[in-house]
């Protein structure tokens, strides 16, 4: 853990023994009382923590020292056909780990439709992987993220039109691109992603997403996989925006 981040319902209640943080703090880091560490409020300010005391059951308090906002999430949003859920996992937490707005889970024409129904949405296990993502990252925030039944109801609902300006709109796709998104040019303005699972997208769909304004453009040569595609043009699209300096 590079923070300690609490729920905003728990900020200031002391940890249990079995806490993984205190776990983290005791027997990782080696803290004692009177010890600092890098502390945040999930969704709110950054800043340091410091150990109070251990009580006799192995309680860990606490106080906290929050001055800092955190930084903002790029403005970068990326959809992509459900994965399987053990890529999902890692999906989530690395693309909160680079700072992504927003993701966006949808069904596509090609995808295993089984892969809909991870229990990662609905016992916790991907708000967590986020989680992990924005602690490693030191930071408090995690991006929104939202299902689709189908590349058609994403589209049509267009999640990004409250972006301020034009969003430029991509579809990573290495089936017949238009260009390659290496050559883009460096320009200020919010990123939406469109990334296909793990058989691709339909020619069906690769129509609907032309007629929604999206270039389809080149990752390289190689095929890749679903989440590899996913860091890949997130990183180009940080590059793009001038998020990499």
């Amino acid at each position: 853990m590079n923070i300690i981040l609490f729920e905003p319902h728990e900020a200031g209640k002391p940890l249990s023994k079995r806490d993984e943080r205190s776990v983290h703090l005791l027997k990782v880091l080696h803290k004692k009382p009177g010890d600092s560490f890098d502390a945040g409020i999930l969704e709110g300010r950054l800043g340091t923590g410091r150990i109070e005391s251990i009580s006799s059951d192995g309680a860990l308090s606490y106080s906290l020292d929050l001055p800092t906002e955190p930084p903002p999430r790029l403005p970068i949003r990326i959809a992509v056909g459900f994965p399987r859920p053990i890529q999902l996992r890692r999906l989530l937490r690395d693309l909160s780990n680079l700072g992504l707005l927003a993701v966006d889970l949808m069904g596509t024409d090609l995808g295993e439709k089984s892969y809909r129904d991870t229990k990662l949405l609905t016992d916790g296990g991907a708000r967590a992987a986020l989680i992990e993502g924005a602690v490693q990252a030191r930071d408090t925030t995690i991006p929104a993220l939202s299902t689709y039944h189908s590349l058609e109801a994403w589209l049509e609902e267009r999640p990004w039109k409250m972006a301020p300006g034009a969003a430029l709109l991509i579809a990573p796709d290495n089936v017949r691109p238009s260009g390659a998104m290496a050559n883009l040019p460096v320009r200020q303005c919010p990123v939406v992603l469109a990334i296909g699972p793990e058989r691709g997208w339909s020619d069906r769909e690769r129509d609907l997403l032309e007629a929604a304004g999206f270039s389809r453009l080149s990752l390289g040569k190689r095929a890749l996989r679903t989440e590899t595609a996913c860091v890949a043009a997130a990183v180009l699209a940080m590059e793009k925006i001038g998020e990499l300096w």
